[in-house]
């Protein structure tokens, strides 16, 4: 049985300002995407450099600036209305009171698509293939938040067996029995896992709409896994068919990928 070594969520204090490991590991997700990214330029069809309509450096740029800012908006305003509806229709402040923690991955996921869709509108390209683009760049990013959970003590595991070699108990938790350590599956499996599928699928050309269908249905499936493990927020518990609000949330990811990745196969045989 493991103890949570119970690290210090500030990593470096500056006076009155404190840089939080869980702000380090967005900063390093967003490094990641951006040097995964360039390495795209050198997969089909970005790598062209006789086409006038060819990708280049600034549009990587373009896109992580407004993909950081879909994330942050849609994280937050997707918590509010994903997981606390009702607190936050009484206490509509509080919606920006980020200090407080409350992200969601698909409320993030939905303003990664919107913020994408208006870079494909401007620059006039497809918004499928801005997607295609993307979407092996972004389970890295995932890692390293799983990280920042970790190392915060946070969305901790459900109980497991006591002779388990890798149950960790977390203080935090205000229990002294050991628990999965269910950010370390996310990070393995919707983070490592994921990228390297998801990496090998698309350096081969691949037809517009199936690497982002493979996202969906990959991320999907890991989450919907991973939710078996990881302890339900305590304010909404299991719900329908005993299952948590993750995995609800993952049905309609896992549904639409399915269905991009179908019509895109279809539309490419045509």
């Amino acid at each position: 049985m493991l103890i949570h070594p119970q690290i210090n969520p500030i990593a470096l204090q500056l006076g009155p300002l404190g840089i939080h490991w869980y702000g380090l590991t967005y900063l390093a997700a967003f490094g990641l995407f951006f040097f995964l990214a360039n390495l795209r330029l050198r997969h089909q069809p970005y790598v062209s450099i006789t086409s006038p309509s060819a990708w280049s450096r600034m549009d990587i740029e373009d896109i992580l600036f407004l993909g950081v800012m879909g994330v942050v908006l849609g994280g937050r305003i997707g918590y509010c209305l994903f997981y606390k509806p009702g607190y936050y229709a009484a206490h509509p402040l509080e919606i920006f009171a980020v200090w407080q923690g409350g992200m969601s991955f698909h409320g993030g996921l939905l303003g990664v698509l919107v913020s994408q869709w208006w870079f494909a509108r401007t620059r006039q390209r497809s918004w499928l293939q801005v997607m295609d683009f993307i979407a092996p760049c972004v389970p890295t990013g995932l890692a390293a938040g799983r990280i920042g959970n970790f190392i915060n003590g946070e969305l901790w595991g459900r109980f497991s067996a006591p002779d388990l070699p890798w149950g960790m108990v977390f203080p935090h938790s205000g229990s002294l029995l050991p628990r999965h350590p269910s950010q370390i599956y996310q990070f393995l499996l919707e983070g490592l896992l994921l990228f390297v599928l998801l990496w090998l699928y698309a350096r081969k050309p691949r037809a517009t709409g199936q690497v982002s269908g493979a996202f969906l249905v990959g991320y999907g499936c890991f989450r919907f896994i991973a939710e078996y493990f990881r302890e339900p927020d305590s304010f909404l518990g299991l719900l329908a068919l005993n299952m948590s609000m993750g995995q609800w949330l993952c049905l309609p990811m896992i549904a639409g990928g399915i269905g991009l990745w179908t019509w895109a196969t279809r539309q490419a045989a045509r």
